[in-house]
């Protein structure tokens, strides 16, 4: 592909942005399939949106204003770090005022997570639960929320990732309108609750 960085340097026309993980092994293009200039990325310690966190919050209204994109992807991974560190009951340090975020989840959470006592299966619950809040959180931003009120197509999707076999899987978490968000968890807590009752007979 002789033409490819000329091509690539003429402009950015990404129809998706994503909110990932900073960790290493979480790349959205690999992941994805997409070339570069194909989405737009943010990334960060646990996949968060925070209503304070102008860095991301920047990121998303370029995204959305300026490059006009479609989609918006949140998408955490299984076992990660960061929602394992929320879990644990000890001081990391200046990382635990973010933290804080998972730690808010879990306890809104908290009776789905203690129905569950393997370790690993709790972790992976919580990773889902935190991609569920964050694509909440994004559409309750006063810039989603303005570009659906200018009638902009844009459509908020939650995802996780298996680092173990590379599949990605739809939480089946969508927003693509001003909807009652309450309600939308509460209707994602009566699946997983359906899900986690299933499992356990």
């Amino acid at each position: 592909m002789p033409d490819f960085f000329a091509e690539l340097a003429e402009q950015q026309n990404p129809e998706y942005v994503w909110i990932g993980c900073s960790d290493s092994r979480v790349s959205a293009s690999n992941i994805v399939g997409l070339k570069p200039g194909e989405v737009f990325v943010h990334r960060n310690i646990a996949n968060l949106v925070v209503h304070t966190d102008m860095n991301c919050l920047s990121v998303l209204q370029f995204a959305v204003e300026v490059l006009q994109v479609k989609h918006i992807i949140v998408c955490g991974h299984y076992g990660c770090g960061g929602v394992q560190a929320a879990l644990e009951n000890k001081r990391h340090g200046l990382i635990d005022n973010w933290l804080r975020h998972i730690q808010d989840t879990a306890n809104l959470y908290e009776e789905i997570l203690k129905e569950i006592d393997d370790a690993d299966r709790k972790l992976d619950k919580l990773c889902e639960l935190n991609v569920v809040e964050q694509v909440l959180n994004v559409g309750e931003t006063t810039i989603v929320q303005d570009a659906w009120e200018r009638g902009q197509k844009l459509r908020v999707h939650g995802w996780i990732y298996d680092l173990k076999d590379g599949i990605i899987a739809d939480l089946e978490v969508h927003l693509e309108n001003r909807v009652d968000t309450n309600s939308l968890r509460k209707r994602f807590l009566y699946k997983a609750n359906q899900i986690e009752a299933g499992e356990a007979n």
